[in-house]
């Protein structure tokens, strides 16, 4: 019996406090402000100042805060922003994003019984004495109760109470925070979902989390908070309500609402008339903006894309630390005669990112030093190579990730050397950085990376060829997450294994040379955990994450030579095809102070993508190279990537190379010479269609032995 009373007493209590599984930790302090019917208050972005605005006192009030967001530390100042003859009674106040534009709704506007916006500037940010009115805004005839904008300013969400109705709509602008002509996108229903009571009957204040996912209303009805989860941010198309959080213990009559930046503090105003309970209440949160749940970063498009650029950046960089080697020795066997087989190639690079295909050679400008004709089969010198690498990408946003903008830049130096048994062997290293940029809001991913690879290719016939080698990476990477408002840094090491096996052959009949070729790349990545910084209720715990590498390729080259009098003329077929069948993996972190869990599972599932390239070189006996390429890149999901190369060189000398290449609206003019060891190479570059044309020009000078 005693059991049964115990049970029955611990589902009763649970019944009763259900509120008590909230992320709301606990009521801190409040402060009075003694505004009359105070009804809105608004931060700077450190909470030093705090501003209160309320009915009929025609005045917004400064405070002054000596420990951020800590209204028990709150002080009155002299600052105040008249609004006498402009508007009768506020509601509610918001900012630009540097404080120098200040938004009033008033109930009231200019005596003609329309609801209004009244926009200010302030001479110097958040200070509230150094408004002066710049406009006045009226829109339709709506019964205003509050605004909002998203992060960047470009969208503007008004409370709506027309005819005993609680709408939220929300508008585009033409520009950051210009009300001058707004744009009506959606707006919500009355009950937003139907399955629960109705926004609110008295609405007093609404608000958004700083990445727009999660959306807060307050009202004198229900004296509670209401939370709704946005699931793309900043966007009324699907709302649905969590919960509500009741307040009543505290305040009277509930008003305004705010939170800091990080979310970890709530601010709700007590709008009640009387005089003993005009104050600002601050609540506690367990985590940044969780009210009722914390957000979910799984749901964040922004959060998704930084996990997942991490995981493909990992497998591009196996790929982009291969190329380099397996260039080199495909061009080693094409120059097997060649005594010197020391050669300097510069590459510009356009990646197909949509498709997820990986660092495609699509502009090569080869400028080699003039290597002798004498021929040298057991050649026992090191030869030293080296290859420039600047890759462009994008990858489009997803229902579930942002876009991401992709820019990478590598140097890879490597030496080599000719065995008896005419297997050459070599070893090279890689310098290389991404810069990834996700989303809209200023989330990004920069990367740094070392790698040394251990190579050889073997022949095993006349043509045949396997080239294989065996590597390590070392990563470092600094990865920003930024919510609009907010942001959060972290910074992560990680090492990978990665290696690469091909088998070429090649056949030939009357010039006419058919090349079926396989290769296989394998890796494995470890990225260490991490916590973030910077918004301490909104920063992230990741676990150490494992991502497996395994791509097969399958693809076949056609080319025939032709021998004119005194130039050969030799047009190509190229055709790959790949199967990214690596593992998908998976990411789990948490917020690093309340511990809510959260895991990204399927990461990068495999991928097929099918290349071909059709094109032609054109070598003359005066030294003037001149080559053509059409490329496309087509996945089996219907994307697609074109792209057309243009590129001729001209040998002036044997100690001279003057080289030209257009690709798309680029040019590059490119000259280089050879002194008694001495090398001397200038290069330029225009982009001529550029709305601001970018250029450049780079000399070096160098020596190699």
């Amino acid at each position: 019996m005693k059991l049964i009373n115990k049970i029955t007493f611990i589902i009763i209590f649970l019944l009763v406090n259900i509120n008590a599984f909230g992320a709301v930790s606990g009521f801190v302090d409040s402060k009075q402000v003694n505004q009359n019917i105070p009804m809105a208050i608004a931060f700077n972005p450190s909470g030093t100042k705090m501003f209160v605005v309320g009915m009929s006192q025609n005045k917004i009030f400064e405070f002054d805060l000596t420990t951020g967001f800590d209204v028990s530390t709150a002080t009155k100042n002299s600052n105040v922003c008249s609004f006498i003859g402009l508007a009768d009674d506020a509601v509610d106040i918001d900012f630009n994003s540097d404080g120098t534009k200040l938004f009033l709704v008033d109930v009231d506007g200019t005596g003609d019984d329309e609801h209004a916006i009244e926009e200010f500037n302030l001479t110097t940010a958040y200070d509230v004495s150094t408004c002066v009115h710049a406009n006045e805004h009226f829109l339709d005839e709506f019964k205003l109760v509050g605004i909002e904008f998203n992060a960047s300013g470009t969208k503007l969400f008004i409370f709506d109470e027309t005819g005993g109705s609680s709408l939220i709509k929300q508008y585009s602008l033409n520009s950051p925070y210009n009300l001058s002509n707004p744009t009506l996108q959606k707006q919500s229903t009355g009950t937003i979902d139907t399955t629960y009571e109705a926004i609110e009957d008295s609405p007093k204040g609404f608000a958004f989390s700083s990445d727009g996912s999660k959306m807060f209303m307050t009202g004198r009805e229900r004296d509670k908070v209401q939370e709704f989860n946005l699931s793309t941010p900043f966007d009324l198309s699907s709302v649905s309500k969590t919960d509500a959080y009741g307040i009543s213990g505290q305040i009277d009559d509930v008003g305004g609402i705010s939170f800091s930046n990080d979310g970890l503090k709530m601010f709700v105003l007590d709008a009640d008339n009387d005089a003993a309970n005009k104050d600002v209440n601050e609540y506690n949160l367990t985590c940044g903006f969780g009210v009722i749940n914390c957000i979910d970063p799984t749901a964040n498009k922004d959060d998704v894309a930084s996990i997942e650029t991490q995981s493909e950046s990992a497998k591009k960089l196996i790929q982009h630390t291969t190329y380099p080697v397996i260039n080199r020795m495909q061009w080693l066997r094409r120059n097997t005669n060649r005594g010197n087989l020391t050669n300097q190639n510069i590459k510009i690079q356009f990646n197909n990112e949509i498709l997820n295909s990986l660092s495609k050679t699509l502009l090569p400008v080869y400028l080699s030093n003039y290597n002798s004709s004498n021929t040298n089969n057991q050649n026992s010198s090191w030869s030293l190579w080296s290859e420039g690498t600047i890759s462009v990408g994008r990858i489009g946003d997803t229902s579930v990730s942002s876009s991401k903008d992709i820019n990478t830049s590598a140097i890879t130096l490597g030496a080599d050397k000719r065995g008896k048994d005419n297997i050459m062997r070599g070893i090279a290293l890689r310098f290389g950085s991404d810069d990834v940029d996700v989303g809209d809001l200023g989330s990004a991913l920069n990367m740094n990376t070392f790698g040394l690879t251990f190579y050889e290719t073997k022949p095993k016939g006349e043509e045949r060829f396997t080239d294989h080698l065996l590597g390590l990476s070392f990563i470092n990477s600094d990865l920003i997450n930024n919510s609009g408002s907010t942001s959060t840094n972290g910074e992560r090491s990680g090492e990978q294994i990665y290696g690469s096996f091909s088998l070429r052959d090649t056949f030939s009949k009357n010039n006419l040379n058919f090349t079926p070729k396989i290769k296989i790349d394998y890796g494995v990545t470890h990225f260490a955990e991490y916590i973030e910084t910077g918004a301490e209720g909104l920063n992230l715990k990741f676990k150490d994450q494992y991502i497996g590498n395994f791509i097969t390729s399958v693809g076949a080259n056609i080319d025939k030579k032709f021998d004119l009098k005194d130039k050969s003329f030799l047009p190509y077929f190229d055709f790959i095809y790949s199967a990214d069948m690596s593992p998908s993996t998976k990411q789990k972190f948490s917020y690093a102070s309340s511990g809510d869990k959260y895991t990204l599972d399927n990461i990068n599932n495999e991928t097929h993508s099918i290349h071909t390239s059709i094109g032609f070189d054109l070598i003359t006996d005066s030294g003037f190279n001149l080559m053509t390429k059409y490329t496309r890149d087509q996945s089996t999901g219907g994307s697609y990537n074109d792209n057309f190369t243009i590129a001729g060189d001209y040998r002036a000398s044997y100690n001279s190379t003057y080289a030209l290449s257009v690709h798309e609206t680029s040019t590059e003019i490119a000259y280089k010479s050879k002194h008694n060891n001495l090398n001397v190479d200038v290069t330029s570059n225009l982009d001529f269609f550029a709305d601001d044309p970018e250029y450049g020009i780079y000399l070096k000078v160098y020596s190699l032995k």
